[in-house]
């Protein structure tokens, strides 16, 4: 089949929706499929095109047999509501000519955030009369009106004009988690017109590594050390803090380390929080290389998940499969009956504690540091799960089973259609 993938994020970039992306891409490709994909320029998660793809309007290359084309974007560190509008607006008008350069495709697989791109991929859909799926990762305006990342009560309507059309316009709408289906349900939309098809983790990248002798352990000085991890996006829904204050409450214990990986722009912010508090138990690095991220998490004695109070249920971090297929125990500080919270629950991979609350956290830290066998028992547990439930190759499976569903069923009226005119035509 030839399939369009309709991706704000893609390679290089290494978190988030990107790598998912350009996984699904590239297994598309081998297992004999075309596949053109349609981005921003790479700028996440810095919010500033990549040095080598700037002063340009569009580009094109291909990478391991996908064909991605790129186009600018109006992007800005910190962007305000103007800001935002035209980064969505650029990424609108440019990413649909840019579509239209190439073959056409039998299917179109749309991932949203960003949410606007609905509407570029509702005219494609039309221009090329084939089938879209629209890809939930997020739910907006909903997710970002909780967490205050969108408080202006005309963007909040605008956003709800376009999430209703976004749902309306797709043929399919693939979820992450059954909580994303039963949030479209309370808004009317069809059950039959949903798909669930989890993220995935490859679990032969990410895969349990030995702690001894290793290179992350060794390039921070952290050999003897009991590691706890986070390494990921920093932003509001995360609560991010709450593990700077942890680390204060168990920094008599020089045995345990707290590692948080991140865009450097914000580790300036909890680096200040760290000198104030003293934690000098805690180590702020910089995103490492996608190449580098098995041999980090092996570094790892605890993996973190962290959402705050406030953040809706139904969000699942990409990371939870991440770290599951480390092998490494989990601690989640997440709503209890949120997405997340239920994942590391049934998974038996992991602790769930309250969110924003470093005393709970530090709790939990302490009870694994002390009871090393449970923690290794969490570790296999998660481990075992997502090679069961999140393989690359159940998703990419799922998938090529919708795009064939749709395919046929196209087809099939494409047919109905031509064999009525035919009847049309005989009849006059």
């Amino acid at each position: 089949m030839r399939i369009l993938i309709y991706s704000y994020n893609y390679h290089p970039e290494p978190i988030g929706i990107a790598p998912l992306m350009t996984e699904l891409a590239e297994g598309l490709v081998k297992q004999g499929h075309q596949v053109r994909v349609i981005t921003a320029m790479p700028n996440y998660p810095e919010r500033r095109i990549y040095p080598e793809y700037r002063g340009k309007l569009y580009h094109t290359e291909e990478v391991n047999g996908v064909t991605i084309q790129r186009c600018y974007v109006s992007i800005r560190p910190n962007p305000g509501l103007v800001t935002r509008i035209l980064l969505d607006g650029s990424f609108i008008l440019l990413s649909f000519f840019q579509a239209l350069k190439g073959w056409r495709p039998d299917v179109i697989l749309a991932t949203s955030p960003s949410l606007p791109a609905c509407l570029p991929v509702a005219l494609l859909k039309w221009v090329y009369s084939c089938p879209t799926i629209l890809n939930l990762q997020d739910i907006l305006p909903e997710a970002a009106v909780r967490t205050g990342l969108i408080s202006n009560k005309f963007a909040i309507r605008v956003f709800e004009i376009l999430e209703k059309f976004a749902y309306q316009s797709a043929t399919k709408i693939s979820v992450i988690t059954e909580g994303f289906a039963e949030n479209l349900v309370g808004k009317e939309v069809s059950r039959d017109r949903m798909v669930c098809i989890p993220n995935w983790v490859d679990t032969n990248f990410i895969r349990p590594l030995s702690k001894h002798d290793n290179a992350f352990r060794r390039a921070h000085s952290l050999e003897g050390k009991f590691v706890v991890l986070y390494s990921g996006n920093i932003a509001r829904t995360q609560g991010i803090r709450t593990i700077i204050r942890a680390a204060a409450l168990l920094k008599t214990y020089p045995e345990i380390a707290f590692v948080i990986s991140g865009e450097e722009r914000q580790l300036a912010h909890l680096d200040a929080l760290k000198q104030d508090l003293d934690a000098t138990n805690v180590l702020l690095l910089p995103f490492a290389a996608r190449e580098d991220l098995p041999e980090m998490l092996a570094a790892s004695d605890v993996g973190l998940i962290m959402q705050k109070k406030s953040m809706v249920g139904f969000n699942m971090p990409s990371k939870t499969q991440v770290l599951l297929a480390s092998g490494r125990p989990i601690i989640a500080s997440v709503p209890s009956d949120g997405s997340a919270a239920k994942a590391v629950d049934r998974s038996g991979g992991g602790l769930v504690v309250q969110p924003e609350n470093p005393t709970s956290l530090a709790k939990a830290i302490f009870y694994l540091f002390k009871h090393p066998e449970k923690a290794e028992k969490l570790g296999y547990q998660g481990r075992r799960h997502a090679e069961t439930h999140y393989s690359f190759h159940q998703a990419l499976q799922a998938y090529e089973e919708l795009f064939d569903e749709l395919n046929a069923l196209s087809s099939s009226r494409v047919t109905s259609a031509s064999k009525a005119l035919s009847d049309l035509r005989h009849g006059l």
